[in-house]
């Protein structure tokens, strides 16, 4: 896909590794859709993406867990635009907790359903949602598309993070069951898993935690988000890729 004037939307793109991606994406002269809850930083990030080399950039509040906004989002940004070309499913969140915590034979703690059912909500069902509307918006239109879908490495099961490890497990299996379905219509699907990056989350750590965690990197650094941002393109760029995970984790595996 030549991304020069094509349609792009990008959930979770107010900042962070969403803000990267709209960035990089505007200079290769994309037209721009960011989705996100928070309108400041999404104003934010329309402009520097206007600056930046996108010819148009609107910007749209939703939560992607509710299907009647999804379903109204998507509609409308066909409808502004005219045209669906692609779609970067990265809005998450996170809400770390061990399933079941004990000391001394003592229950301390377990992961409340609140916890479980929030992340699965944004990190799964929204991508689901989301990627099925567009889907729907690029069959609609004939338009040869591609999802890319922001997975983890912690999709491999990490310790602390029941819901967020098996939400974005699903989120690379919903890849491979779209690329396989949707590949009768010239629409693409792939998947990435970062690893540590250097988002405003990781920079905020406090130093000791952060160097701990770098440690474990045999790059002996973490990530750019513009690295990520990277990959987005390449998926983008090259139409052989599909139903696949890109791993951008400076070679640490969970």
């Amino acid at each position: 896909m030549d991304l020069k004037d094509k349609t792009i939307v990008i959930t979770g793109g107010g900042r962070g590794l969403g803000a990267a991606m709209a960035k990089r994406i505007a200079a290769a002269g994309s037209r721009l859709a960011l989705v996100d809850l928070d309108d400041d930083t999404l104003d934010e990030t329309a402009a520097l993406c206007r600056n930046g080399g996108a010819p148009e950039v609107r910007t749209y509040v939703t939560n992607v867990a509710d299907e009647s906004r999804v379903i109204d989002t998507i509609h409308r940004i066909d409808s502004d635009f005219g045209a669906l070309d692609g779609l970067v499913n990265n809005a998450g969140i996170t809400r770390d907790a061990l399933t079941i915590k004990y000391k001394n034979g003592e229950q301390q703690s377990k992961m409340t359903i609140e916890q479980w059912q929030s992340v699965i909500d944004v990190n799964l069902t929204g991508v689901f949602l989301c990627g099925r509307e567009a889907a729907a918006k690029m069959v609609e239109r004939g338009t040869a598309g591609c999802i890319v879908n922001i997975s983890s490495i912690s999709r491999a099961g990490n310790m602390g993070q029941a819901n967020y490890s098996a939400a974005k497990a699903g989120v690379h299996a919903l890849t491979v069951v779209w690329a396989k379905e949707f590949a009768r219509y010239g629409i693409r699907a792939a998947s990435i898993a970062p690893g540590f990056i250097g988002t405003e989350m990781v920079m905020a750590m406090k130093p000791e935690a952060r160097d701990k965690l770098t440690a474990m990197i045999p790059a002996g650094r973490v990530g750019e988000p513009e690295e990520i941002a990277q990959a987005v393109q390449f998926i983008f760029e090259n139409d052989y890729i599909s139903g696949r995970c890109i791993e951008v984790d400076g070679a640490l595996r969970m």
